[in-house]
């Protein structure tokens, strides 16, 4: 699928988790967390993090932000689906002060001195025109002094998740992502996964096959749009799946490359 091909405005993200709610904490049950952010918070606080506000943008089901939680953390979270919001919600109660918000269009909810987008939220961002929207918008929610941080899948992200079939079964329920993509997908393009579900057990939510698109941003077009949201890149890092931050970033190496930055 071509980027051309892409609607302004198109709400593939919203659609894509609004449908997969239901299973998502089951799809992503070996994602640890606690693992990863204990290997990322020591990258940026050797920047100079102070104080202990956060804003997690494209919170999803609350799994990002709950750590923080139980770190201390002062938490306001947004996301664009409600229905995982409200799966946050359930898990977080008060304790953290949640919104639906589009990142492309996201209001200022305050001064936080750490602000961030994490695992997979930017990467269904499919111009450059939205990633500079919502740079941006994370850029006017930090506190001075604040500090960004993202990630953004690599090139060998989309030549392998996205262009296999992956599949999870859970509770009765074979959950099964299908990349549409290539082992061969270009620099800068959009690649496709369908997911759908089968055996759901009788009473379980019903979960219709949907779409997810998701676009590659390369370095070098991360850092120009960075520096016209008026962000200054203090560092990149790429990892794997043992989620330990390395450099340089290797795009055919690392799955997720990982940047931290500050207003400019």
């Amino acid at each position: 699928m071509e980027a051309a091909a892409v609607q302004p405005g198109s709400q593939w993200a919203e659609r894509a988790y609004e449908a997969i709610a239901p299973v998502y904490d089951d799809f992503t049950a070996h994602h640890d967390y606690e693992l990863w952010l204990g290997n990322l918070l020591p990258k940026v606080c050797r920047h100079g993090l102070c104080g202990r506000r956060l804003l997690d943008v494209g919170c999803g089901t609350g799994k990002s932000f709950l750590p923080m939680l139980e770190r201390g953390w002062d938490v306001t979270a947004c996301d664009i689906s409600p229905s995982m919001l409200e799966l946050a919600r359930a898990k977080a109660g008060d304790a953290a002060r949640l919104a639906v918000a589009d990142m492309r269009e996201l209001p200022i909810f305050g001064e936080f001195d750490l602000v961030w987008a994490l695992d997979d939220a930017v990467n269904y961002l499919l111009r450059a025109e939205e990633m500079g929207d919502a740079l941006s918008g994370m850029r006017a929610n930090l506190a001075p002094g604040g500090l960004l941080m993202f990630d953004v899948n690599t090139l060998q992200a989309y030549r392998s998740f996205f262009a296999e079939v992956q599949q999870v079964e859970r509770h009765g329920r074979r959950l099964i992502w299908r990349g549409r993509g290539s082992t061969e997908t270009p620099a800068g393009s959009i690649s496709e996964a369908h997911f759908e579900v089968e055996s759901a057990p009788s009473g379980s939510p019903e979960v219709e096959t949907h779409v997810h698109r998701q676009r590659h941003f390369p370095e070098a077009e991360m850092l120009e749009l960075l520096e016209q949201a008026g962000l200054e890149c203090l560092d990149v890092f790429g990892h794997g799946f043992d989620a330990v931050p390395k450099q340089p970033l290797e795009e055919l190496v690392h799955s997720k490359a990982v940047y931290i930055a500050r207003a400019a």
